[in-house]
C-alpha cells in the first residue's frame, strides 16, 4: 500500500496549498479550489494544514495528500505534526502521508522522536510519513528511524539554518541529503521558479513541493512590488 504514491510522485510536482488563520486565503473551500487549479495544472499530490483541508481536499480532488497539522507549543520549536495527538487528527481523513518536524529540538509531551515515530508505527501501520528536516545529520536520524522519505522543508527555517537557502550553492545542502540517505529525499523549502523545481529533481531529488510561489498570491504579488520598486 505504501510504495504506490511514492512511485506516482517520484519524478513530479507536489503543490502545497495552505493558508493560515491570518492570511487572506484562509478557508478549507479555498484550499480545495487551490488543490483543484494544482491538479488541472498537472501537479502529482497536494500537501495541505489542518484536518479540515486535508479532508475537504480529499473530498474534491483524486489526488495524493501529504497531510500536517501545524501547531504552537510553548517552549518547543516543533510546530509541524509535533505529537501523535496531531497524527490521530489527521487520520480522521485517512491521508496517504504524514510530514511532521524531524528536527533535533526538543518536542512538546513526554516522547521525543524515536518513541513518536515508532508508537505512529504501531497504530498506524500503513501510514506513510515523511520526516521535515533542516540538516543533513537530521536526514540521517530520519532514515534511521524508519521514515519513508526525507524533505528538505525546514532548511533555512530553524535557528541552526536561519539564512540559508536550498539553493545555495549549486543546490549543494540537497545534494548532500540524498547521498546521505536511501530514502526518497523530496525537495521543498523556498523553490521559487519551474527551472529551480527542475534542477532539484535532476539532482536527483525525488520529487519536489512548491508552496507559495503557486498558491499564496499575497506573496507572489510582494515579489512584483518589490522589483518594480527596486533600483534599475
Amino acid at each position: 500500500m505504501k510504495a504506490p504514491m511514492l512511485q506516482q510522485i517520484k519524478g513530479k510536482l507536489i503543490v502545497s496549498c495552505q493558508a493560515l488563520e491570518n492570511e487572506p486565503l484562509h478557508s478549507a473551500y479555498i484550499m480545495s479550489r487551490m488543490a483543484v487549479a494544482a491538479m488541472e495544472g498537472g501537479a502529482a499530490a497536494i500537501r495541505a494544514n489542518s484536518l479540515a483541508d486535508v479532508q475537504k481536499i480529499m473530498d474534491t480532488v483524486d489526488l495524493p495528500v501529504i497531510a500536517i497539522l501545524k501547531r504552537d507549543y510553548p517552549g518547543s520549536d516543533v510546530f509541524i505534526t509535533a505529537t501523535l495527538q496531531e497524527v490521530d487528527e489527521l487520520m480522521a481523513a485517512h491521508p496517504q502521508m504524514i510530514a511532521m518536524d524531524a528536527t533535533g529540538h526538543t518536542r512538546p509531551g513526554e516522547r521525543q522522536l524515536p518513541e513518536l515515530v515508532a508508537a505512529i508505527r504501531e497504530r498506524y501501520p500503513d501510514l506513510l510519513l515523511m520526516a521535515d528536516i533542516a540538516t543533513v545529520e537530521e536526514a540521517r536520524h530520519a532514515a534511521s528511524l524508519g521514515f519513508d522519505c526525507v524533505g528538505t522543508t525546514l532548511h533555512g527555517y530553524t535557528r541552526e539554518t536561519t539564512g540559508k537557502s536550498l539553493a545555495d550553492d549549486d543546490y549543494q545542502f540537497l545534494h548532500e541529503v540524498i547521498a546521505a540517505v536511501s530514502v526518497p529525499v523530496i525537495a521543498e523549502g523556498n523553490v521559487a521558479t519551474p527551472e529551480m523545481a527542475a534542477h532539484c529533481l535532476s539532482s536527483g531529488a525525488h520529487a519536489v513541493v512548491v508552496g507559495g510561489a503557486i498558491t499564496r498570491p499575497q506573496q507572489i504579488t510582494r515579489r512584483f512590488v518589490n522589483a518594480l520598486v527596486a533600483p534599475a
